[in-house]
């Protein structure tokens, strides 16, 4: 029979604590399995033992395995690693990086705790004191021809982790050129107190996903897929015959093929573990082609990688959002199409496959308690419809999550102009809707989010960019009460005191068209009538912190934003600085622009690029960093201080 399947659907983004309970006998669906319903809640329960949980993914992978293995199953990860504004304190004399939540570190490229300034640029970790502007220690961490790989840090004192998001990471001084471990991300730990040194270092199985710190605490959240080795295809060999074969060996795969892998370094020694299948948990419905795992690490403690206890679950996720005392991930629907393909019932299973429908196009979030140190503890799950854009789209306030999604608008086969947004209010004790406001934007999709308190505020764009201001106090009866519509767009909201926003994102011709830089800053005192107060715009340029709020420097004590600026010419980018403005109560002022030297050009595989990502204040100067160098200048009038390359 000719038929079609789904070669992507629905994944819940789950994260579990220790076995807790006990999953009862599975039954065998067939094959391919209904759309998922995910309304309501969605529950999250424990494996009683190895074997249950070998059968329960076998069963379930076999039935959402392809011809071509578990590469149609993979996420396109529509992650935007963004993070919000931390407001820095009057007594505070530094600006930190720029986060969601206050108290929730985030990883970057660059850190300071007002006496150090810490980067890791191109393989290499610098520490920098602050007073003598001198570089104080250096320590490579991989081999020069691999300072392409990205790295972020988080600190603790004297203790820096420094995440390699990348798979096939050497080790600066390794004896082969071959990949270490797993082969995945690489978390590195490393000594500050003295001259840098390595204390340690955890290579897992999986793809990065984000992490978070709250004080010692980071935790890690990675995503894998089973290990399966599927029969090499023969030529010409029809797909009905593929599938068969792919599913043969998913059923006959070993516990081990699912529990995720990670290889620590410490002490002299490596020991590579995996999570223990009393660590596993599933959701109701579930795929068996990803692992999702979290991975706890204490900076403070004196053995950090000593006895590690992550914990998984079956699922898959794709964005982070963390509180001081919560942490939640989420799964975006997956993009869905389908190809004709013959389509073989499972061993046990002789009826008929039902044609396939277009799975929902839901969001999953799950809830866990991060208040107290060690692994998390899972709280509860549910869903909303539609798509996050970042996490962003997510805020725990008074008792209360909110949720802004957007459905229609990205998904294969949507009709031009069905899209339409809404902020869903969820109970954060239980999951469950309290409230909803739909209809935002029709035929637009969200481009950017911020929550503040009881307010919210919406941009969604397709020609013109309307900014919705929305009224969250009462849970149970969320209400648009403004809209402002304005040509362009704003891909990142930042608070600017009492009343005021700031959007950084493009301006945009009244037929959508995208044409440079535009900064706005908004008046949101009153929610019922948001107005703009001032614009700049820079003609053909754009900024890493549309995209990357990380790149976003706002010092509220001046009034000083900083972003990196590219300036774009025929078809290329022709210069790239960092843009100084002055944010008063009323307008927008540009104060100058700041750039680094040069370096003679080398024939590297990935030169160093003298393009500013970050910045920050440290008492009165403002200090920014390329791959070349940091530069120290007058916070005031941007005059140069001083010129610290990295050699």
């Amino acid at each position: 029979m000719r038929t079609s399947i789904r070669t992507a659907g629905i994944l819940a983004a789950l994260l579990a604590t220790g076995a807790t309970g006990c999953a009862g006998g599975r039954t065998t669906q067939d094959f391919p399995p209904p759309p998922t319903d995910l309304t309501g809640k969605v529950r999250l329960v424990a494996y009683s033992d190895c074997d249950e949980m070998t059968e329960g993914l076998r069963q379930a992978a076999a039935r959402n395995v392809t011809p071509w293995g578990f590469g149609d199953a993979m996420l396109f990860a529509a992650r935007s690693d963004v993070a919000s504004a931390k407001q820095a304190t009057p007594e505070q004399s530094y600006s930190t990086t720029n986060t969601h939540e206050a108290g929730v570190d985030e990883p970057d490229l660059v850190k300071t705790d007002g006496d150090r300034v810490i980067t890791v640029t191109r393989g290499v970790l610098r520490v920098v004191d602050a007073k003598t502007r001198k570089v104080t220690g250096t320590l490579r961490l991989v081999a020069e021809d691999q300072s392409w790989a990205q790295a972020d840090l988080l600190v603790h004192g004297d203790r820096a982790l420094v995440l390699f998001e990348g798979g096939g990471i050497v080790p600066f001084g390794a004896m082969a050129k071959t990949r270490v471990g797993p082969g995945g991300p690489r978390y590195v730990l490393v000594d500050l107190s003295g001259e840098p040194r390595v204390l340690g270092a955890m290579t897992v199985n999986g793809q990065h996903i984000d992490a978070r710190q709250v004080g010692s605490t980071v935790r890690l959240v990675v995503r894998s897929q089973p290990e399966i080795a599927f029969p090499t295809p023969k030529d010409e060999e029809p797909e009905k015959e593929l599938l068969e074969g792919n599913r043969k060996a998913v059923l006959s795969a070993p516990a081990d093929a699912w529990l995720p892998s990670y290889e620590v370094e410490s002490g002299g020694t490596s020991r590579t573990e995996r999570v223990g299948c009393d660590r596993v948990s599933h959701p109701d419905q579930f795929t068996g082609t990803s692992m999702l795992t979290i991975h706890t690490i204490d900076l403070a403690a004196a053995t950090p990688f000593g006895a590690l206890t992550p914990i998984a679950v079956a699922a898959d996720g794709d964005t982070v959002y963390g509180t001081a005392g919560s942490l939640y991930v989420a799964s975006n629907p997956r993009w869905w199409a389908a190809r004709p393909i013959d389509v073989v019932p499972l061993p046990d299973s002789s009826a008929a496959a039902p044609t396939p429908e277009a799975p929902p196009e839901r969001t999953e979030v799950h809830r866990f308690d991060v208040s107290a140190p060690g692994a998390p503890r899972y709280v509860t799950s549910g869903s909303v419809p539609g798509r996050l854009l970042n996490q962003y789209s997510l805020s725990e306030y008074d008792g209360h999550l909110r949720v802004a999604t957007t459905s229609g608008a990205e998904v294969f086969g949507a009709s031009p102009g069905t899209s339409e947004s809404g902020v869903y209010v969820l109970d954060a004790g239980t999951l469950a809707q309290t409230g909803s406001v739909t209809g935002l934007g029709r035929g637009e999709r969200i481009y950017s989010v911020r929550f503040m308190d009881g307010l919210g505020y919406v941009v969604t764009f397709r020609q013109t960019d309307p900014l919705y201001t929305l009224d969250l106090r009462d849970p149970a009866a969320p209400k648009v009460t403004g809209e402002l519509k304005i040509t362009g767009f704003s891909a990142y909201l930042h608070p600017a005191g009492e009343g005021r926003l700031i959007g950084i994102g493009q301006e945009a011709s009244e037929k959508g068209r995208v044409l440079g830089t535009q900064i706005s800053l908004f008046d949101v005192s009153d929610p019922t009538a948001p107005a703009v107060l001032s614009r700049f715009q820079q003609k053909e340029s754009g900024s890493e912190a549309e995209w990357d709020p990380h790149a976003f420097l706002y010092w509220p004590a001046t009034g000083l934003a900083v972003l990196p600026l590219q300036n774009w010419a025929d078809g290329g980018i022709a210069g790239s600085a960092a843009l100084a403005l002055r944010v008063g109560d009323r307008e927008i002022t540009k104060l100058g622009l700041v750039t680094h030297p040069r370096q003679q050009a080398k024939s590297d595989f990935a030169p160093a690029d003298p393009g500013i990502r970050r910045s920050l204040v440290i008492g009165d100067d403002l200090w920014t960093v390329s791959d070349t160098g940091l530069k120290v200048s007058d916070a005031a009038t941007l005059a140069d201080r001083a010129w610290i390359p990295f050699a």
